[in-house]
Formats: structure tokens, sequence, C-alpha cells
């Protein structure tokens, strides 16, 4: 008969193994104490840190000519690495940003938006005009670090941007208020006896704002969720979001009206795709939260009677057309859920699994179906959510809570 075991012989459960791993890593420095506790595997992000992301940081998109780096990649890669608890990465993806995109400085200049190779065949920066929208996730990105990783440089450097966003991206449009432009420069034109601003509806996450409300309080952010209510209100007539929408104000006159953009149309596709991705994550409770779902209800419209969500949607009408990239399969899931689209959601489900997931070596989709992927997937696997207060919910604070700031009710 075997020897009864005694108490320090028993089996532990895997729950109570890697909560004494993580007793034990507190009590480490900083780069044992995250391999004492480590994050859960995120096969997505390793995939695509292999296919995208170079050694020292730079976010590369071989499909265009250039092998172009963009300040939206690199933000976007780090919001990811915060997700995954790769903290190492996240610093040589924003280092690497600083260094090629913003010349060294971020209190002297917000990052260009694009970086590759010059016509003579050197590397630098091609466009030097900031994103806003990259801007925007720089800075969460680095607030959000700042606090789970208790960093003050990161948070500091998060307002440092945000300043910078605030007096040279947001501008005062008549009619519409404080108002976030998609860059410093280029999208507020004067022609024949009017003013005519080019706004992108996709450039502004409602958490992102509040979060942004609490981190700069006597900033425009309030003001700036007021404007884009606006926009929305005033460019969805079907439900649908457009790429970019343009706003047109008579010389002298105190408000202006939406009218179709001259260069872009009124064309729903590659740039809208992520404001159902936003609208999706945006906690019910949140007071832009019934707008987002009245406003954006097309797309599920659409999906009831395809599979596949359309590449592109004329927005004054409602026509679609083509077919979209599994890309935008992952985007709708969050959006998807939050309507409650059950049939819609387990086929657009079911083609991201097929497609993405498990696709087979040499077949994973490109760059921004990439990216489209870890955003929708993640979330949907719960890898983070966002909370009401515009906080990020990680679920890796969850498992190694001592290595992330205390949490406060959102």
């Amino acid at each position: 008969m075997p020897t009864a075991l005694r108490p320090i012989d028993r089996p532990r459960s895997p729950r109570a193994v890697l909560f004494a791993l993580c007793l034990w890593g507190a009590l480490l420095p900083p780069a044992l104490a995250q391999s004492a506790c480590p994050a859960a595997a995120w096969p997505l992000w390793d995939q695509f840190v292999q296919r995208f992301v170079q050694a020292d940081g730079r976010v590369i998109d071989y499909a265009t000519a250039q092998q172009h780096s963009t300040s939206e990649g690199q933000s976007y890669a780090m919001f990811f690495a915060l997700v995954a608890r790769d903290r190492a990465r996240f610093d040589k993806l924003w280092a690497w940003s600083v260094a090629n995109l913003a010349g060294g400085d971020i209190g002297a200049r917000l990052p260009a938006w694009q970086w590759g190779r010059q016509p003579d065949g050197s590397w630098g920066v091609l466009d030097p005009n900031p994103a806003s929208d990259a801007n925007l996730w720089f800075t969460y990105a680095l607030a959000e670090a700042g606090r789970v990783w208790r960093e003050p440089r990161y948070t500091a450097q998060a307002r440092t941007l945000l300043a910078q966003v605030a007096a040279l991206e947001v501008a005062d449009v008549p009619g519409l208020g404080p108002t976030l432009l998609p860059a410093s420069k280029g999208f507020a034109l004067s022609g024949s006896g009017s003013r005519t601003w080019r706004l992108n509806p996709s450039y502004l996450p409602v958490p992102l704002l509040r979060a942004f409300e609490r981190l700069d309080t006597p900033g425009p952010w309030k003001a700036v969720g007021a404007s884009f209510q606006r926009v929305l209100e005033g460019t969805t007539p079907k439900g649908f979001a457009a790429d970019w929408v343009a706003y047109e104000v008579p010389e002298g006159a105190a408000r202006g009206a939406f009218v179709r953009d001259a260069e872009k149309g009124d064309v729903g596709s590659y740039d809208a795709i992520r404001t159902y991705l936003w609208a999706g994550m945006t906690p019910r409770s949140d007071p832009l939260a019934p707008l987002l779902r009245r406003r954006l209800d097309g797309m599920a419209g659409a999906l009831r009677s395809a599979a596949v969500p359309p590449e592109k949607v004329q927005t004054a009408t409602g026509q679609a057309e083509g077919q979209g990239p599994v890309g935008f399969s992952a985007a709708l899931l969050p959006y998807l859920r939050t309507l409650d689209a059950g049939a819609a959601l387990k086929a657009q489900q079911e083609r991201v699994r097929t497609l993405l997931l498990e696709a087979p070596p040499g077949g994973q989709p490109p760059y921004y179906d990439q990216v489209l992927g870890l955003f929708g997937t993640g979330w949907m696997e719960q890898r983070y959510q966002f909370l009401p207060s515009g906080r990020l919910q990680l679920r890796w604070e969850k498992a190694c809570p001592h290595q992330s700031a205390p949490t406060t009710t959102p």
C-alpha cells in the first residue's frame, strides 16, 4: 500500500503553482520576475513578430514598394507588446520610433507617419507629417505601460505626446468644436468662399478618448468626443462608416455641413473597418455606446444576407461590393459580439479560424490582416478589455498582480 504523502509532498494544482511562482517573482529583480511569472502564450503575436518586426524594433510592411514602416504600425505593435507582456520588445519598438520617426526627441516633434526606402535607395523619413491616430495609440500604450509596469518615464512621455496632439492636431471647427484632425498639416483646406476639413472617423477609438480625459483633465478631450458624435451622426445615413469625410463651412458662417469628400468619395473600406472594431470594444455603459450601435448597424445588417463582409460600401446609398479580406472578419468580431449578432458572429469566427488562426505556413494573410486579427481575436480571447474609465484590463495582470499597479475602481 502506498505510503501516505506528507503535506509538503502533496501535488499542487496548476493555479497554485502559478500563484507560488508569482509570489516568488515579487522578490526578484524585474527581469527575473517576468520569467518567474510568464504571460500566456499568444501564437498570433509570436507569428506577427517573426514576420514583420526586426530585432531593433522596426515594424515592416513588406508588401509596400518602399518596405515602409509607419507610426501607426509602430504604435499598434507597442499596444500588442503590452498585451503580450513583452516589455523588452515594447522598449525596442518605442526606442526605434523615437530615434527614426521623431528625430530622437518627442518633446520637439511628433513622430513622422512614414519611413522607408527613398528614391535614391537610402532609408529615412518619407513623409514627415504626423498621423494623429498613431500618436493617440503611442500615448495610450505609454500611459498604460507606465501604470502596469510602474514606470514614470512612460507616463511622462505619454503626457508630452498628448499635449502636442492637443496643440497641433486638434482644431476648433465651426459647428463641430474641438475636432481631431488626421494630421497637423494638409487637412484644413481653403477654397473659393469656403473652408473644408477632411476627417477620418476611424482615428478616434472611444476607449482611448476616455483614458485621455483622465490623463489630461484640462485638455480638449470631452469636447473632441462631442465632435466625434456629430461626425458620426452626420456621415452615416445608411449605418455605414466612411474612410474619409469632409465638412464644409461657408466663409464667415458659424457652422457648416458634411459633404462628399472630393478626393476619396463616400467609400467605406480599409480605414472604416476600424471604426466598427473600436465601436465593438467600447464598453456598453459608455455614453457613446448607444450612438455607436445605432449609427453603425449597417454592417451587421449586410452580414445577415452575406457570408463575408463587403470590401467597399458606398455610405450614401449602402451599396456594397466585393469581398473583404479575412482581416475585415477579425475586425468585426467585437462589433458583432456587442450587437449580439449570433449567426453572423459564428460565421466570421469560423472564417478567422481557418484563414488566420490556423493558416498553414506560407499561407498567412498579409500585414494589415494580421494587425486586425490581433486586435479582434485578442479582445475576443479576453487577453485585454477596455474598462469604462478607458483603463486597460490585461489578462496577465490577474495572474501576476504584483507586477502591475494596484487596481482601482473604473
